[in-house]
């Protein structure tokens, strides 16, 4: 089987139409509007209705994409899923969306890298576009983060928010020279130590002690992650630019993973880019963790930000350590 350069051919978004602004949050916690806006650059976040989640948030995603695009979903071979945050341990969440959007010739999995997840679920369909496997796959970015935010705490509870974004993945039409060309993913493991879920898991299974400790929210030792993101997102994206012989003048827009208003210009002075270069929405959506980077792709295109040729790059930072990049030339949107 030849290989085959892997585009991205529609997409779609979605976010809850509950929004909790930081005014909303001053009478939950101890913060203030200007303490969150100047720390973190978030002014507002979208957070799920009762009984809605991370299978439903993706459906609508994929709803708002066949909108756009029209798309049979009996056609996708492939459902791949980034999300730490999934309905249950199982079924996957993978299977959740494909029962809902009546995908019926489709399988899929879900994949956990935290903030990096969408980038590694790209990565990963891309291998089967590129090696003729499948035809049309499905990549969601989908977190419920408020499902794991402790509203008590002020340095976690503001930062978060919820929604999904998806992408379809085909092989390029046009003898390969759109389409992603490279990548680069890593992972630290001694990160584990700095930010983390501890209950639910196998090791510390749901108790009343474990409920009573609040184990079951997501914790971070923030300056620590801080200093670890702007160096990792920052130097993974100068090595993936200068091995292809790339500089940030040569980048169209650079869609970075929304965590914080100060790494993200950390990264941009780094690699020299312009404001009209960067995408940053993290003022009304909060970090959707995996959810971050298919937002903004959809975002930068209904902007006018994207146009067929230009050379997009991806970048985010997320527990486990993981961290990455990825660079698109922009094609034509086949289904358009």
């Amino acid at each position: 089987m030849s290989k085959k350069r892997a585009v991205i051919s529609a997409f779609g978004k979605y976010a809850p139409k509950r929004v909790l602004t930081n005014s909303d949050l001053e009478k939950m916690v101890d913060t203030t509007d200007a303490w969150i806006r100047t720390r973190t650059g978030i002014v507002e976040r979208h957070i799920v209705a009762e009984g809605e989640a991370t299978s439903q948030m993706s459906i609508q995603a994929f709803a708002d994409m066949q909108k756009r695009f029209p798309i049979d979903p009996e056609e996708i071979d492939l459902i791949v899923v980034a999300t730490v945050t999934p309905d249950m341990f199982f079924p996957s969440t993978a299977a959740l969306i494909q029962n809902g959007i009546g995908a019926k010739s489709a399988f899929g999995f879900d994949v956990s890298a935290a903030c990096s997840g969408f980038l590694y679920a790209l990565v990963i369909a891309t291998q089967f576009i590129e090696n003729g496997q499948y035809k049309k796959i499905l990549v969601f970015g989908a977190d419920t983060m408020s499902s794991i935010a402790d509203y008590t705490n002020r340095d976690t509870c503001v930062l978060f928010g919820d929604g999904a974004g998806v992408v379809l993945l085909e092989a390029a039409d046009d003898n390969g020279t759109s389409g992603i060309f490279d990548h680069i993913l890593k992972m630290d493991g001694a990160g584990k130590d700095f930010l983390y879920m501890l209950g639910g898991g196998s090791l510390h299974p749901a108790t009343h002690e474990t409920v009573d400790q609040k184990m079951h929210y997501v914790y971070q030792e923030g300056k620590t992650v801080f200093k670890f993101a702007v160096s990792r997102m920052a130097a993974v994206s100068e090595e993936l630019l200068n091995r292809n012989s790339l500089t940030g003048k040569d980048i169209a827009i650079f869609i970075p993973h929304q965590a914080n208003k100060r790494i993200i210009d950390a990264c941009v002075d780094r690699m020299n880019l312009k404001p009209e270069q960067v995408l940053l929405n993290i003022d009304r959506y909060g970090n959707t963790t995996s959810a971050t980077i298919p937002i903004g792709l959809v975002e930068s295109y209904d902007d006018g930000r994207i146009k067929e040729g230009d050379i997009v790059l991806f970048s985010a930072f997320g527990a486990g350590f993981t961290w990455g990049s990825i660079l698109i030339r922009w094609g034509h949107l086949r289904h358009a």
